[in-house]
């Protein structure tokens, strides 16, 4: 009785607190069942420490995919499917599930409810909501179901039938989700050359980058005319970056006899290049030895890294659209500009100074961790660098730092990998907080450049 009369206080305190601050604590709250769920002897083979299995949690939560022990070997079957729903619960979001059962059950969601519901799916109107749940439940079933039966038919002939399909599901869940999570200690290293897997599932960490709304919109309008702002910007930026990435890495690391040089044929070669260009935007997965690319490639993959996927979506990173809009902002400055616009429509003043405070809160957070890192570990600066874009973008590419960070190093690594899931929301609902200046003081100039 008594711990119930605590849980039922904290409960209550927790209703009391803002909406960021509720979301972030059921982040908190899955974080730590999950922590001691893989604690567990039925989910682990006895070498994982309960630090290592709280790493485990906030990178499977969200769905970042950086790892400090073996998914593959250390955790049994149980412990897999546990890091598979906390990846699912996460990649989705709390809150989509918690609506989706009530609705199912026909009891209707409140304003607080939609409030909290508002900000896991980073939206800024309370309308339409419960449909756009269903919307992504429904992509989620359609793209996870139907990339894990793909996947079986490459799985099962090498795997044999019951590891086969359990990896093919465990793959997709991981793919859609944008986790890289994978249950080989090399990623995905054995297909490097595999058409079917180079297909299935960079489109399907693609589609669930894109965000929901803008794969809801691509099925329901057809048309580009049609479509809103902001997903022709995530699909052209999109399409920008997937070639960029995709050319760039193939050039700098076609010779590389550690990447792509050192593979067999030209096929393999170009199916790396692809596969690597696509996943630093928070995939994570990786069909070569990342640890021997050249610098200048690493910094590449950090670039992409910290920019990420779109909002509404299962990625992290800045986004594509602010770095969009950041792009635009540019152009506009050297054009002697005072209007944004870009495919016959105007972007707002508001919306950039979202865009810059997003921007410098976010290097802020990365830099800070990078300085952490550097007093606490016995690594190189562009490795500790990779590692905390990695985390901060919720990626889970490595160069290898992860495994032999110290107790103080992981934590630092946690506490990014959680802002950089759950602090974006956050800042979003102090930025969609607006306030009436009572004086307006004159205009004063400040000399820039």
């Amino acid at each position: 009785m008594h711990l119930f009369r605590r849980l039922r206080r904290g409960l209550e305190r927790l209703r009391h607190l803002p909406p960021p601050a509720q979301l972030a604590s059921l982040y908190l709250g899955l974080i730590v069942l999950g922590t001691i769920l893989l604690i567990l002897p039925i989910s682990n083979t006895g070498s994982v420490t309960p630090l290592d299995a709280a790493f485990t949690s906030v990178s499977a939560v969200t769905v970042t995919g950086l790892a400090v022990v073996d998914t593959g070997s250390d955790f049994t079957i149980v412990g897999q499917a546990i890091i598979a729903c906390l990846i699912q619960l996460g990649g989705l979001g709390l809150m989509t599930f918690a609506v989706l059962v009530l609705t199912s059950l026909g009891i209707p969601v409140g304003f607080s409810h939609r409030v909290i519901l508002r900000e896991d799916l980073n939206q800024t109107s309370l309308g339409n909501l419960t449909s756009l749940v269903e919307q992504i439940f429904k992509i989620a079933v359609v793209v996870e179901l139907g990339g894990a039966l793909l996947l079986i038919i490459d799985f099962v002939p090498r795997l044999g039938l019951a590891e086969g399909i359990w990896s093919a599901i465990f793959t997709s869940v991981s793919a859609f989700n944008n986790a890289g999570f994978a249950l080989y200690p090399d990623s995905l290293s054995g297909w490097v050359g595999d058409p079917l897997l180079n297909i299935v599932v960079p489109l399907m960490f693609i589609v669930s980058g894109l965000g929901f709304l803008v794969v809801g919109e691509i099925v329901n309008k057809r048309s580009w005319r049609k479509l809103s702002l902001h997903s022709k910007l995530m699909l052209s930026g999109t399409a920008i970056l997937i070639l960029w990435g995709t050319l760039t890495f193939g050039l700098l690391e076609w010779n590389n006899p550690g990447t792509l040089g050192g593979l067999e044929s030209t096929s393999d070669r170009l199916w790396a290049a692809w596969f690597q260009g696509v996943t630093p935007r928070t995939a994570g997965f990786n069909t070569v030895d990342i640890t021997q690319m050249r610098e200048e490639t690493s910094l590449l993959t950090i670039a992409l890294m910290l920019i990420g996927g779109g909002s509404t979506s299962t990625a992290g990173g800045i986004k594509v659209t602010t770095f969009a809009v950041l792009i635009i902002a540019t152009l506009a400055f050297f054009r002697r500009r005072q209007e944004l616009t870009i495919f016959g429509r105007s972007i707002r003043g508001e919306e950039l100074l979202k865009v810059l405070a997003l921007t410098i809160v976010s290097m802020l957070l990365v830099m800070v961790s990078l300085f952490l890192l550097l007093i606490f570990e016995d690594a190189s600066f562009l490795e500790l660098a990779f590692e905390v874009s990695s985390a901060f973008g919720t990626v889970g590419l490595s160069l290898g730092a992860t495994g032999d960070l110290t107790w103080a190093g992981k934590i630092v690594i946690m506490v990014v990998m959680f802002l950089g899931r759950v602090g974006p929301l956050t800042l979003g609902f102090f930025l969609a907080t607006r306030t009436v200046p009572q004086v307006r003081y004159p205009e004063g100039r400040v000399f820039l450049g």
